[in-house]
């Protein structure tokens, strides 16, 4: 009989948080299933995330499981963050490609299959020129992945750029969003410059590419986004739908378990968290308490985080906010506090500068989020069955947000605005004076994601195909 081989997975994000972390809990799982397993960051975030994770204990977990990296090619220094990174993103990245072949070419590594970011198209040629099958990931909802693939039609019919004249404007050229989007729901690169602009060419490009790809991994299920996933269809090859992959990852460890307590959560934790806040939570009601947390990468100004704070305070309701060192662009922290908000965070605030997100969701004091909608915390606010307040700001947050207010109904949608008494009637009909009507749409979606990743679940049986289907492939090499 023919010896099976175990796959080897090589996987590769794009260097920002909110791509790493569901990329990385696709690597447990993946792990989990018996493959063999090369994860691969760019080396300013390889580092970090081993500086701020017991890797020692990760590798108990999943003994066959290696984190890497190749470098970006960007001097030391560089802040990586906007207009900074802009001209890496918009370039094919010759120094990550090279040192990316190279890897792959080590020996011993050669893999079954490559899983790459969809924003790193240059895996695609890499895969083609080693003869590695490739699959991309996309860690954005079926929604914005669909508007991607319409660029060039908007470009084409005059609809970009998106300025404050045309905000209001109904999407007429995606099929599917007609009756739901307005021009500033949108992704963020659409308001960024016209048909020529390079990081929008970038884009096209890479969405492009993913069509060369043999098939498409989406962090979502099919219950929601059943109707645009079939459109997707229309461009890709195969897709497999595998979300909520965090939700995911805890049914199948507490299938293999044989403890009562619940897994550990995903461990890509890039900054340092601080657990005070569960002990406050435990002080509070039921449903008293709004979190507040603007995701990894957003920056506001001194002005926007004082309209934030005074609309909090002044709506009278508890709140936990994540507020990061680097929150406030261009200053270290968030300066001179007014008596008065100093004294409101004192009588029903918590601030802490990184929270255990998942937890604080899944915790019985939260009765509501408000975010800047990026799509992992939307897939985890949305499994723990908390209604949202949506401030988006960029890539596909507006997209999000929308599809949270007007298809799902399951929060608020604020975009374009930041003043306290927006922020302040928000937070109350959250969580007074709409809750009953949002909650009901929130309480069924959170139970159509937790039965998606059920054994027999959409996102189980999918992840079982995509498991399958990369032993098929180490089966024929």
């Amino acid at each position: 009989m023919e010896q099976t081989r175990v796959p080897h997975v090589v996987l590769l994000p794009y260097p920002a948080y909110g791509h790493i972390k569901p990329m990385l809990t696709l690597a447990e799982l993946f792990s989990h299933a018996g493959f063999r397993v090369t994860f691969v960051n760019t080396e300013q975030y390889h580092d970090r995330l081993l500086g701020n994770n017991d890797v020692t204990g990760f590798y108990k977990r999943f003994p066959n499981f290696r984190f890497t990296s190749i470098p970006d090619g960007l001097p030391p220094d560089n802040p990586r963050f906007g207009i900074y990174i802009k001209d890496w993103f918009c370039s094919d990245k010759p120094v990550s490609k090279l040192a990316f072949l190279q890897l792959l070419m080590s020996p011993g590594l050669l893999p079954t299959c490559i899983i790459s970011d969809s924003i790193m198209s240059f895996t695609i040629d890499v895969a083609e020129e080693l003869n590695i099958p490739i699959i991309t990931f996309r860690p954005y909802s079926a929604h914005c992945s669909w508007s991607d693939f319409h660029f060039s039609k908007l470009a084409e019919e005059g609809e970009l750029p998106v300025t404050n004249e045309n905000f209001d404007k109904p999407v007429k050229c995606i099929p599917g969003l007609e009756n739901f989007f307005r021009n500033r729901d949108l992704p963020s690169i659409c308001r960024d410059g016209g048909p020529d602009d390079p990081i929008l060419q970038t884009f096209i490009r890479d969405t492009s590419a993913t069509t060369r790809a043999s098939a498409l991994v989406i962090n979502t299920f099919n219950e929601i986004e059943g109707p645009i996933i079939s459109k997707l269809g229309s461009r890709l090859t195969k897709i497999y739908t595998v979300g909520p992959l965090h939700a995911l990852l805890k049914s199948r460890i507490q299938e293999d378990s044989a403890e009562s307590s619940p897994p550990e959560s995903n461990n890509c934790v890039l900054s340092k968290e601080d657990r005070s806040c569960m002990t406050w939570l435990d002080s509070q009601p039921s449903r008293s308490v709004l979190y507040v947390s603007f995701g990894s990468f957003i920056k506001l100004g001194r002005e926007q985080i004082l309209e934030f704070w005074h609309g909090m305070v002044n709506s009278g309701k508890r709140f936990l906010w994540v507020i990061r060192s680097d929150l406030i662009d261009g200053e270290p922290g968030v300066g001179p506090v007014p008596v008065e908000l100093d004294q409101g965070t004192k009588e029903r605030g918590c601030i802490v500068s990184w929270a255990p997100q998942e937890e604080v969701l899944a915790h019985q004091a939260i009765g509501g989020f408000l975010t800047h909608s990026g799509w992992n915390s939307t897939l985890e606010s949305l499994v723990a069955g908390v209604p949202m307040i949506c401030w988006p700001q960029i890539g596909d947050q507006q997209v999000n947000s929308r599809c949270v207010s007007e298809i799902w109904k399951i929060g608020l949608d604020m975009k374009d605005t930041c003043d306290r008494s927006t922020i302040e009637n928000l937070a109350r009909d959250l969580m007074d004076n709409k809750r009953d009507k949002i909650m009901e749409s929130t309480v069924q979606i959170a139970k159509m994601a937790r039965d998606a990743v059920k054994e027999g679940g959409s996102s189980y049986r999918n992840l079982e195909k995509l498991i399958e289907d990369i032993r098929s492939m180490a089966f024929k090499a």
